[in-house]
């Protein structure tokens, strides 16, 4: 007996359902994973300074990119360093050096890890701390002035003056410098002039071009 055209059409639904239903079931699969940007450089060993990395992922079945900076596990190989948060920002620790940021992340579907690739992060800093600047240099002059008698330090290391001198030193370009005033005897401090922001005794400025501030001692 011939099928009927109802039957046969039935049996090809069934036989489509077998082939592509367990296909568009399937979890979709994490294949790779990108970090951004690519390196990164700190002028100082200063850990309010951050860079936030981004993480990509490309995905299939079915095929899509998108973040997933705030999934990803982030790891940093030299700690000390560097380090990174949980968000992908990444700051300066305690020493200098060069160390690498990547991430990885666990893909349920194939029960596989997968690591991104790896960003190489330097961190510049005071020649104390055993660092060789890279990079273009820029001079943060201290003028002192008044009647007054006292000295100002600087952190990163480099200044250290007693008025009414004029002194100087070189800083990496981007390195964030922190100038602390200190009166002798009964003098007193007047104030800054020139600083990116000043409270009290402290001037900071982050050095970008030759610069020079103005501490006051009355």
């Amino acid at each position: 007996m011939n099928a009927s055209p109802r039957r046969i059409f039935a049996t090809l639904v069934l036989v489509l359902m077998v082939m592509f239903v367990p296909d568009c079931a399937r979890e979709q699969t994490l294949t790779g994973i990108q970090i951004a940007p690519q390196g990164a450089t700190f002028g100082a060993v200063e850990q309010s300074l951050v860079i936030n990395f981004t993480a990509t992922g490309t995905y299939e079945h079915p095929p899509q990119t998108k973040n997933i900076t705030n999934l990803v596990t982030w790891h940093s190989d030299t700690p000390q360093v560097v380090t990174v948060s949980s968000s992908g920002a990444v700051s300066p620790n305690t020493n200098c050096g060069t160390g690498n940021i990547f991430a990885t992340m666990h893909d349920h579907a194939t029960g596989s890890d997968i690591t991104s690739n790896s960003a190489s992060v330097v961190v510049n800093g005071p020649a104390s701390l055993g660092c060789t600047p890279s990079g273009a240099q820029a001079v943060l002059t201290v003028n002192m002035v008044g009647s007054g008698k006292g000295n100002v330090t600087s952190l990163p290391t480099g200044i250290n003056c007693s008025s009414p001198n004029i002194c100087g030193a070189s800083f990496t370009v981007g390195t964030t410098v922190v100038l602390t005033a200190n009166p002798q005897g009964t003098s007193t401090f007047g104030g800054w002039n020139g600083c990116s922001t000043s409270s009290g005794p402290s001037c900071t400025i982050v050095v970008q071009n030759p610069v020079t501030v103005t501490a006051t001692f009355n």
